[in-house]
């Protein structure tokens, strides 16, 4: 058989990579078990090691792999981030070199590439099936001179199937959730091959597993692309949701390497590269508190950060929150309703924890904000008064949230109520008796109380930069 973009499972007793003291519990070791498992299928951590001490560095080596790929703080510890990384749903292909995952460049000779659906999914009508295979080989169209010409039999370049558990190829699925869906990059046999996980459930809006998003990065994969570590790229590993034209130019950079650009390209608009959060020049869109986590919008993402965890989560905006805007102007926490309110244009989108509150999104006007108004640059909320403040260019506004209404006498110039910091923000926050603004690549911590600015930060260095 040939050798594909993905290793052979082989049937292997675990052993505990690294030995637990009488005092670490059952769910440590479940742990420990679930690592050495999403290390061997995905970063090629050898089975059958002898000794716990070899055992134990060759583990934690894999661990910090695993951890610079995804950019989370290299400690070779398994800590929250990454086991919550590691339960994440995602593609099925290794994220590592020592897989002699795609060693020589390969790729198809032949143009048009052939590709041959031979089953079908129960979940979806068989056109929406057609029509999200279609779609997903003409994202790479668009921006290759690649084209895709779909047989009705017999063997094709890219053969495409669903199936359950072990379904042919000696690289299994594991059920609901977990690995999504896996292929293998060009060549002769199984080359191309792109099998999805019909324990899975299919659909073609942001409800479980989108078939466009998932079929869209597995062809990827079986045009010659292994995976990117950019969290904003298609042929990032880890599933998300968003809509949109689905290549960032890292993914366009990479098939373009291959095959070259389109010689007639169409207007496609790749998405943004993720922000770096110690890029010195980066700027916030928007911060608010979730719930006792700090989350922070800058693009298409958003980081949360967690007291008591080290280092920030970067994650797309659509991923979590498929209902609000993928770009965010302002929001604010009212801890008090629970609630988090989303600003972006003239509209605004009231959360409940992680859940799209009923009647939202609604027009900013009915805030009480002339029809003049047409964003809102920073919001934060105030527990010691009960009011909300929102900033808009040179001015901002003082609403009552329980009352429902603006206070009298606003708007007011911002440099006159909140000297030293600048006369417009992009983000705002409030802790302890303290505003935090958030302006260009400055951050202005505010003593509420005394009126003046204490000290100035790097916009970035609350991500701990």
């Amino acid at each position: 058989m040939e050798t594909a973009g993905l290793i052979l499972l082989l049937t292997v007793t675990y052993s505990v990579a690294v030995p637990l003291s009488s005092e670490e519990s059952s769910e440590d070791m479940q742990d420990w078990l679930t690592a050495e498992k999403y290390l061997r299928r995905f970063y090629d951590l050898p089975a059958g090691l002898q000794g716990a001490e070899t055992s134990s560095d060759t583990m934690r080596q894999k661990i910090r792999e695993m951890q610079a790929f995804f950019q989370l703080e290299v400690t070779g510890s398994l800590d929250s981030n990454t086991l919550e990384v590691m339960a994440k749903p995602r593609c099925g292909v290794p994220d590592v070199a020592e897989y002699n995952l795609f060693p020589k460049n390969p790729k198809w000779k032949s143009n048009p590439v052939t590709f041959r659906i031979v089953n079908y999914t129960p979940d979806l009508d068989k056109s929406d099936v057609d029509r999200a295979i279609r779609n997903a080989l003409n994202v790479w169209s668009e921006v290759t001179p690649l084209k895709f010409k779909k047989l009705y039999e017999g063997n094709a370049d890219i053969m495409i199937g669903f199936g359950s558990k072990e379904h042919g190829d000696y690289n299994p699925f594991d059920g609901p959730n977990g690995l999504l869906a896996h292929a293998y990059p060009p060549g002769q046999g199984m080359g191309g091959d792109t099998h999805f996980d019909e324990d899975e459930t299919w659909t073609k809006d942001s409800h479980e597993y989108n078939l466009f998003l998932v079929a869209s990065h597995e062809f990827g994969h079986a045009l010659g692309l292994s995976h990117s570590t950019d969290p904003g790229a298609l042929m990032y590993p880890v599933y998300s949701y968003a809509q949109g034209f689905p290549l960032s130019e890292d993914d366009i950079q990479g098939i373009q390497a291959l095959y070259g650009p389109n010689p007639n390209p169409p207007y496609v608009k790749p998405k943004p590269v993720a922000p770096n959060k110690c890029d010195p020049m980066l700027t916030f869109d928007a911060v608010t508190e979730l719930r006792g986590e700090t989350i922070i919008f800058k693009d298409r993402f958003y980081w949360r950060l967690h007291p008591q965890l080290p280092e920030p989560d970067q994650t797309l905006i659509k991923s979590t929150w498929p209902a609000i805007p993928k770009k965010v102007d302002a929001a604010y926490e009212n801890p008090e309703k629970d609630l988090v309110f989303i600003f972006s244009g003239i509209k605004m989108w009231a959360l409940n924890g992680y859940t799209l509150v009923e009647g939202y999104p609604k027009y900013i006007h009915k805030l009480g904000l002339p029809k003049s108004v047409r964003k809102i640059d920073a919001a934060v909320y105030i527990p010691d008064t009960g009011r909300t403040l929102l900033f808009t260019d040179e001015e901002y506004w003082s609403y009552d949230d329980n009352r429902g209404s603006m206070d009298r006498g606003y708007p007011r110039r911002i440099e006159d109520d909140f000297p030293g910091i600048g006369e417009e923000v992009d983000a705002a926050a409030y802790h302890y008796g303290y505003l935090y603004f958030y302006r260009d690549q400055i951050q202005f911590e505010y003593s509420f109380h005394a009126r003046k600015v204490i000290r100035i930060m790097r916009t970035n260095s609350i991500l701990n930069c």
